[in-house]
């Protein structure tokens, strides 16, 4: 069975998920940004089959937050480097390392993120770039853009459903 493509939907999360919402792409990417570039090293650190990881290798690059560079002629070899929509990508891995170490990590938290200067322990908080206020509702809320369709405007329309 085929899946639905949500690469067309005007929502910017559907419009993400296209990309990179595969769980095997958030692995790679997780692995890349440790400084995995080889497909050997993504085989073996996520212990994936070569066909699935050719494919999810494929659609990054596809999507452009990974580029594809050779680094050996005789035989042709390549590496998979981030690209700068790859490198953007990092805060959201870091928002889910800490919703996964708050309420999935019954044994404790395996992966922290630090302070390189301190070595202190990093809590990630999303902020308002403009104001510095701390992104939580009910002060913030998705709501219609300037390119919005009218089925993105009644999805927002009126309060049912919104969670406070």
């Amino acid at each position: 069975m085929q899946r639905k493509s949500y690469g067309n939907m005007q929502c910017p999360i559907a419009r993400s998920l296209e990309r990179v919402g595969e769980w095997w792409s958030i692995l790679i990417l997780r692995d890349a940004f440790q400084g995995l570039t080889r497909f050997e090293q993504f085989q073996k650190s996520l212990d994936i089959a070569p066909n699935m990881l050719a494919r999810r290798l494929g659609a990054l690059v596809k999507a452009g937050v990974l580029e594809r560079r050779r680094y050996c002629e005789r035989p042709p070899r390549y590496e998979y480097v981030l690209t700068e929509r790859g490198r953007d990508f990092r805060p959201v891995l870091w928002a889910l390392l800490a919703w996964g170490n708050a309420h999935f990590a019954p044994e404790g938290k395996s992966v922290v993120l630090i302070d390189s200067a301190t070595g202190a322990e990093a809590e990630p908080l999303m902020v308002d770039r403009h104001t510095g206020r701390p992104l939580a509702a009910p002060a913030f809320r998705t709501a219609p853009g300037p390119a919005a369709d009218e089925s993105t405007r009644q999805r927002h329309s009126g309060g049912a459903g919104r969670i406070p």
